[in-house]
């Protein structure tokens, strides 16, 4: 089998092993993965970290999600100025399974030095028309740090401490695209996706929580924030060759678009094709 589409869900799981890292846990419960060199880096701050044969540890006398999160944020700060990752101002929740309780918080800047589960939501806008299905696509901002001008979905965006997919995701909509909350309550939760990648950043093991939106023809998105530059309705057979021929939509989008094309029928789900993709979009957490 050619691999035109099979290449995205590759370069989204490029670490078939994490053997080569540390397990990081808060107790008993492995939350994370760190490099050595942060292992390293974490012995300088031996009130809170604890070293022994199966990794690296939160101290003991640590007990509440408090007491961690609040150790982590003295940490991220120590961190970002020895290299590791960047302090963002905004908390993730920590869990050792993506539908975990929460034990914790981190930077969201520091998620991926400690390879701690990611979770987001992105959102397909479509537009089912005479002439067949449409897709809303974003271009991200060139100013952006990940996948500068590249194309995106109508609404995108990591899942902050406290909220849950749906809480964020209407947060995102009318952030990012205008969208009202009246036209957002209908969105359907239609996929659950999930990669781990070795990334400049770090160690991403990636959720995502993806949801579909049918829009009126007569609807329009706008950006409301610097996250996006423009909105374009697309057929969906034009983006569908975006996504065979080229690499101008954002790494993990491609996975979201793979997705809704074989529930969409627009890939064969029954094809070989079909076949090894939907195997392939669930290899994270």
């Amino acid at each position: 089998m050619s691999k035109p589409l099979y290449r995205h869900i590759e370069a989204c799981n490029n670490t078939p092993s994490p053997a080569h890292l540390l397990p990081f846990r808060f107790g008993e419960e492995q939350v994370g993965w760190v490099t050595a060199d942060l292992a390293q880096a974490l012995t300088f701050l031996p009130r809170d970290f604890h070293f022994d044969g199966r990794g690296v540890a939160m101290a003991g006398r640590l007990r509440g999600a408090a007491q961690r999160s609040d150790a982590l944020a003295a940490a991220a700060r120590v961190l970002a100025r020895q290299g590791f990752g960047r302090v963002r101002g905004e908390l993730f929740d920590i869990r050792a399974t993506a539908e975990g309780p929460v034990l914790g918080t981190l930077d969201r800047g520091m998620i991926p030095q400690f390879g701690v589960i990611g979770q987001g939501v992105h959102l397909n806008g479509l537009v089912r028309r005479s002439d067949g299905l449409h897709v809303w696509v974003g271009i991200r901002s060139r100013s952006k740090a990940v996948a500068p001008g590249q194309l995106d979905n109508l609404v995108a965006g990591g899942i902050p401490a406290g909220l849950d997919a749906e809480e964020c995701l209407m947060k995102e909509a009318g952030e990012e695209a205008s969208l009202p909350a009246e036209l957002v309550a209908a969105a359907r939760r239609t996929a659950r996706i999930s990669y781990i990648l070795t990334a400049e950043e770090g160690l991403r093991r990636d959720v995502l929580h993806v949801f579909d939106l049918d829009l009126p023809e007569s609807f329009t998105p706008r950006p409301n924030d610097d996250e996006v530059e423009a909105f374009e309705l697309w057929p969906a057979p034009r983006l569908l060759e975006a996504l065979r021929e080229t690499e101008s939509i954002k790494f993990n989008v491609n996975l979201v678009l793979i997705d809704l094309f074989l529930r969409e029928g627009l890939i064969d789900p029954e094809s070989d094709e079909g076949r090894a993709l939907r195997a392939g979009l669930n290899q994270g957490p």
